[in-house]
């Protein structure tokens, strides 16, 4: 019997999330998911209307095309599926992407070289390039007992705890998500202070702000915008685990000088710099996001979750979104997170020298609503 909380998160991913209309594409990109949650985006698309279409994957399939055979037998394999995957996203208005993963490390002894085939031909041509400013989209994990043993929970406790926090009153948070992104465009110099050595300067002045609830990502709750590029100066040590192309990476502390990063240190620190040292863009910041989801409260090494902790923020390492623009183009974009909660050790956000948050909390008045108790 198909769970009938698939059904509801079907609707609210074709009605809220990419607003699916009468008579436009849909592409549902299901990997390592349920059968019966494919099936009820399917039923949704056609209640609305809409023609999905399906590509389902597999993750241990994918890792075979990602890693057998030379680097330029893999560049050439994944720059034929990113013009067969391309040209799929150009026949659709619309896009979700339901993954799963029995594994989460599992690109993880990838070859960097050759995780840069992929990123390079296929995720950065199909996804960066397109996907992401010309379609209404939308992502999201699937609940596995991979991703509930990174959260230490049981796997039945973890499903409930995942539709829980997916089926939030996303209505209900974008009221209360404006007076933030109207604040935030409205200022000019940020200041982050926080556990270990973080204390950062950033200027945000004139990068468009995006609130979040719901139409991008799910679960959701963030507001983001983007730094000028050359404006970020000190240090920020990150205290949420990051898993990037299956590595885990700990401890993330990073120095920068004029926006740059110049000096790194982590648990991994030599796997870190190899990827900063991707293009020039890499070493530069292409978001700055703050987050205020109050159902998620830990990280559990999945970004989609993590960036989202209530009283956390994080910024992405590479590649600005379009519509938050301070012109860094990079073939990565790497969310890192700080919590700054007094389990996580506290921390305070000013804006134009005005305390904004402490200890992941508002204090202004009017941001009282993404409180906690409030959403």
């Amino acid at each position: 019997m198909t769970d009938p909380r698939f059904k509801k998160l079907a609707d609210l991913l074709i009605q809220h999330s990419v607003s699916l209309q009468k008579g436009e594409n849909v592409l549902i990109e299901a990997a390592d998911i349920p059968r019966g949650m494919v099936r009820a985006l399917i039923q949704s698309a056609d209640e609305a209307g809409g023609t999905p279409i399906v590509l389902w994957k597999d993750t241990q399939i994918l890792r075979d095309l990602y890693q057998i055979g030379s680097v330029e037998a893999i560049e050439k394999r994944l720059e034929l599926m990113g013009q067969v995957e391309r040209f799929q996203m150009e026949k659709v208005q619309a896009y979700i992407g339901v993954r799963g993963a029995h594994n989460t490390t599992e690109f993880g002894d990838i070859p960097a070289e050759k995780m840069k085939a992929y990123q390079d031909n296929l995720f950065s041509h199909v996804h960066t390039e397109y996907r992401v400013p010309k379609t209404k989209w939308c992502v999201l994990r699937w609940p596995t007992p991979s991703m509930a043993q990174l959260a230490g929970m049981g796997t039945d406790k973890f499903e409930d705890f995942y539709f829980d926090v997916v089926l939030v009153d996303y209505q209900k948070m974008n009221e209360a998500v404006q007076p933030l992104a109207a604040l935030m465009g409205k200022t000019d110099k940020v200041r982050i202070l926080g556990p270990g050595e973080t204390d950062l300067t950033l200027s945000i002045k004139d990068i468009p702000v995006i609130p979040c609830s719901g139409d991008r990502n799910i679960p959701d709750g963030e507001c983001f915008t983007a730094p000028v590029k050359n404006s970020i100066n000190g240090v920020i040590q990150y205290n949420a685990k990051t898993i990037y192309h299956g590595v885990t990476f700990d401890n993330i502390r990073l120095q920068f000088e004029n926006g740059k990063i110049v000096d790194t240190a982590c648990s991994n620190n030599g796997a870190l710099k190899k990827i900063l040292d991707s293009d020039e863009g890499a070493r530069y910041i292409g978001e700055f996001a703050i987050g205020f989801n109050p159902k998620i409260k830990k990280p559990m090494c999945d970004i989609l979750f993590d960036e989202k902790i209530g009283g956390s923020l994080h910024m992405a390492a590479g590649n600005a979104y379009d519509d938050a623009d301070n012109t860094n183009r990079s073939s990565i974009h790497w969310d890192m997170v700080l919590i700054q909660t007094p389990e996580f050790g506290g921390g305070e956000i000013y804006f134009d020298d005005k305390l904004i948050r402490k200890d992941g909390i508002f204090v202004v008045p009017e941001l009282e609503g993404l409180n906690p108790g409030r959403l």
